[in-house]
């Protein structure tokens, strides 16, 4: 990284010193224990378990961050702070942010990796982040820093087509027995103007960069200014009061004073920014002296030496020791660090059990873990059983699972509100079906006749209101022709003349009744198609609620697609072959053995015999009127014999059509109650609703599935896979870390 106190931090001139090559082992960390006391080394062994566990892209961890202006002398701070000797070489380490991360390790080695921008293309992050380096001499740190800002695509300053800045993150891990543990941030600089090396956009990068270091309200900031410069030209005391507004966390830190000119006003401002005069820091201020033009080669030592002797004359005399030095600065930083620590850990540990909630909330969302083929049958297999029974429960009407929900009363029963109630809605269904039958199942509503008793008549008229309130919002039903007895007689006896064999006059022969029952139950089939269709389209609406409800979300478009969508219109094709069946056992001729058909024919026949001998015992009495004022019925036998010869019917065509008109009224409603029963059991039931827990992803369904189709519907989506993946690194990460935080914490407070 290089030092800054002489040149132009991230791209300004220095003169160039050769890396002294040094052993980790070698290097003297006597002063880096001030750094941190018994205690803070126990806080920060928290953190570090912490970050090792892989926490620090979840959470945000301590750590201190250096940033300020270019060449306020920023890496020279560091430096001191640290006690690292990095190498002094133009443009290396101040292009994009520099992590410092200083572990305790019983060997010494140091590593460098590249974490890389996360807004980077996946194929550009993978090739970063496979940059890794190790290293056992400092001697070798400028040739890897070098290789990694040529990972990074950062040309040469200034040069065509060349980036200046990047936001990919450089770190150094150095590990040693003596290290301290801490992580140390080293930001490029801020950049007031833009120029021909640096851009608006590298100006806006870095400034971006820098506030999200400092934003962190767990990390420290070390606020850098050069004397060099007044203080009004340096942004970032204002950057760091925007971030850290309760003023707690930033340490101000004064640089290059050796520039000023002894006696000066200018250098009694600076004397007195140092005292918190004048820019007031609740944690105040603190002024260095590193290395001059003419002490590049000094050592850590002969720098400190140096830099005492500065500030043991004029004005600096009067600082207080507190507040100037770089060992009194690491006593302060010591200070801060633990307070800082010991505020934020109980924090950062809600912070942990929270997101691990969340994110132990969040794969749950994902559902069963299903990456292998044995995970994936296992569970379609425990949904195929969920599925099953749920089937079996509404084909029965058992409505006891938590899917069936309440009943909402304010829809109609087969309203999809109440989709889940299965069985009743078929039954509903069913209902209407046998209403809509005995409504408009027929092709004409024939008058009653005098065979028909009182009951029958009160059918008709309710049948005739009904009819009359119909309209004709459903073009898919038809709506029955009202004809009077006569005009009904009238189309009899034109089906008898039209289909006349060698039947002797008055009579018909069989075949009329056929043809008379065909035409009148013409609408069966397109009743019963559309009842058909409809029962299979609330199957189809049913089973998709029950897949939505028992199977994960994207089970659906491929369940359906495979197997169920197939399953549920074989069924509907079935019941639509058996109504084809039906049908055309209704073609035949007609044929019954119910004793209801003679029963009702005999039944008209004595109601009409009944109804003419009334008619004739009517016409028989004669009343006479007495003298005496009174009244006398008189009967007159001779007329009986007239009146039942005149309810004799002449024409036979006209008597042979009422007999048939009876017959075929008589079969047609012996037929209708039949075929009635014979939709709904062996259409409805034997095909579309009795099947369904079998052929909708029962067990058996599953079994027979081959790998390919096991694989195509339950395995996980590749984003998904990626995610749980993720969710259950993080949520390894976050157990591991409240585990370790448990641990650690046990032991400080022994």
């Amino acid at each position: 990284m290089p030092s800054d106190t002489s040149g132009t931090e991230g791209g300004g001139s220095m003169t160039p010193v050769t890396p002294v090559a040094i052993d980790p082992d070698a290097v003297t960390t006597s002063s880096l224990k001030a750094l941190q006391s018994e205690d803070q080394r126990k806080v920060m062994d928290i953190v570090d378990k912490l970050r090792r566990s892989g926490l620090s892209g979840i959470v945000e961890l301590p750590q201190l961050v250096v940033c300020g202006d270019q060449s306020s002398g920023k890496s020279s701070v560091l430096e001191a702070i640290t006690e690292i000797p990095f190498p002094r070489k133009e443009n290396l380490c101040t292009r994009f942010a520099t992590e410092i991360i200083l572990r305790r390790s019983p060997t010494s080695t140091i590593s460098i990796t590249i974490t890389p921008d996360k807004l980077r293309p996946k194929e550009e992050q993978v090739k970063l982040k496979s940059f890794s380096k190790a290293i056992i001499d400092f001697q070798e740190l400028p040739d890897i820093i070098k290789e990694a800002t040529e990972a990074m695509e950062l040309g040469v300053v200034g040069g065509a087509g060349s980036r200046a800045f990047s936001r990919d993150v450089l770190s150094v891990q150095i590990d040693g027995p003596d290290r301290p543990q801490l992580t140390l941030v080293d930001l490029p600089g801020l950049i007031h103007s833009s120029n021909r090396s640096q851009t608006e956009a590298d100006k806006d990068l870095i400034l971006n960069l820098v506030k999200e270091y400092i934003s962190n309200p767990r990390t420290i900031i070390l606020a850098v200014v050069s004397a060099k410069n007044d203080m009004a030209n340096q942004i970032i005391v204002d950057y760091a009061r925007k971030a850290d507004q309760d003023n707690k966390r930033t340490l101000g830190i004064i640089t290059k004073p050796d520039y000023l000119r002894e006696g000066s006003e200018n250098e009694l401002s600076w004397v007195e920014i140092a005292q918190n005069k004048d820019v007031y820091l609740e944690r105040g201020w603190h002024m260095l002296k590193n290395r001059g033009d003419n002490e590049m080669d000094f050592t850590f030592a002969e720098r400190n030496e140096a830099e005492a002797l500065f500030f043991s004359k004029g004005r600096y005399v009067n600082l207080s020791r507190e507040c100037v030095g770089i060992e009194s600065l690491r006593e302060r930083l010591s200070k801060l660090l633990l307070n800082h620590l010991v505020k934020e850990l109980p924090a950062l540990r809600e912070e942990m059990s929270t997101k691990l909630q969340a994110t132990s909330d969040e794969i749950t969302k994902l559902g069963e873990k299903r990456s292998t083929i044995t995970e994936q049958r296992l569970l379609l297999i425990k949904v195929s059983m969920h599925i099953n029974d749920i089937l079996k429960s509404a084909v029965k009407g058992f409505y006891e699972s938590s899917f069936f929900g309440a009943i909402n009363m304010n829809a109609a029963v087969d309203a999809k509100e109440n989709i889940t109630r299965f069985r009743a809605v078929i039954q509903h269904r069913n209902l209407s079906f046998a209403e809509n039958m005995r409504l408009r199942g027929h092709k004409y509503a024939v008058g009653v006749g005098p065979g028909d008793d009182d009951h029958e008549h009160a059918e008709e008229m309710k049948a005739q209101e009904e009819l009359g309130k119909m309209t004709d919002e459903d073009p898919f039903l038809p709506k029955p022709k009202s004809l009077t007895r006569e005009e009904a007689v009238a189309w009899v006896k034109k089906t008898l003349e039209r289909s006349r064999g060698y039947e002797l006059p008055g009579t018909f022969q069989p075949t009329l009744i056929s043809q008379l029952f065909w035409e009148q139950s013409q609408p069966w089939e397109k009743i019963a198609l559309e009842h058909i269709t409809s029962v299979a389209a609330i199957c189809k609406e049913f089973v998709y609620s029950v897949l939505k409800h028992a199977a994960p979300a994207e089970f659906f478009p491929r369940l359906t697609g495979l197997s169920v969508d197939a399953a549920l219109e074989a069924s509907l094709a079935a019941a639509k072959e058996e109504l084809t069946k039906l049908i055309k056992d209704k073609t035949r001729h007609p044929m019954t053995y119910n004793h209801y058909f003679t029963t009702t024919i005999q039944k008209q026949r004595q109601r009409k015999h009944t109804k003419i001998t009334k008619e004739a015992g009517k016409a028989i009495q004669e009343t006479r009127h007495m003298g005496d004022g009174s009244y006398q019925t008189l009967i007159k036998p001779e007329k009986m014999e007239e009146a039942m010869s005149k309810a004799i019917e002449q024409d036979m065509d006209s008597f042979s059509s009422q007999e048939a008109l009876d017959y075929e009224r008589a079969y047609y409603k012996d037929e209708l109650k039949y075929f009635v029963a014979s939709v709904c059991k062996e259409c409805i039931e034997r095909h579309l609703v009795e099947p369904l827990p079998d052929i909708v992803l029962s067990p058996l369904v599953v079994t027979a599935m081959s790998e390919e189709e096991i694989r195509f519907v339950a395995s996980e989506p590749p984003e998904i896979t990626h995610q749980r993946a993720h969710l259950e690194s993080r949520m390894a990460m976050l157990e591991k870390g409240l585990e370790t935080f448990r641990e650690a914490m046990g032991g400080l407070r022994r």
